[in-house]
């Protein structure tokens, strides 16, 4: 059993891709010995934060979202990137608990978002790494 659980936050929107994205972060979580206690699936990006929050009221050391920001014909890629972006890291600090950012965008194509997708395991690594950081000034 592991000391470090993990809960991950992903979005369904993009679904081939953030899929991909979610296997290759539970694959690495149980490299690195962490334990994935929950995975719960967001509409879109733009709905993790609120996942989020419920997580870090549990038993959960620290939060990985992921999720893939694909460009449109507008700014909206922009907005949902920026405003959860921005909340996630408040609910972090607000909750001194990890929340790290898996989520590729915005402004990238698919073709950016599919060849970012092994970056999910970065997310994992950098939530990992930050609780056994926090443990360490305890």
């Amino acid at each position: 059993m592991s000391d470090i659980k993990l809960g991950i936050v992903v979005s369904e929107f993009n679904y081939d891709i953030t899929m991909m994205m979610l296997e290759r972060a539970k694959e690495h979580a149980e490299f690195l010995g962490a334990e994935v206690k929950y995975v719960l699936k967001a509409p879109g990006t733009f709905d993790i934060p609120l996942l989020v929050r419920k997580l870090l009221e549990k038993d959960v050391d620290a939060v990985v979202t992921l999720g893939a920001v694909i460009e449109g014909e507008t700014e909206h890629d922009e907005i949902v990137m920026q405003n959860a972006a921005r909340k996630i890291e408040d609910l972090s600090v607000e909750y001194g608990k990890p929340v790290t950012l898996g989520i590729s965008g915005p402004g990238e194509s698919r073709l950016q978002a599919e060849a970012r997708i092994e970056k999910a395991r970065d997310a994992v690594e950098a939530a990992v790494k930050l609780v056994k950081r926090l443990r360490e000034i305890k």
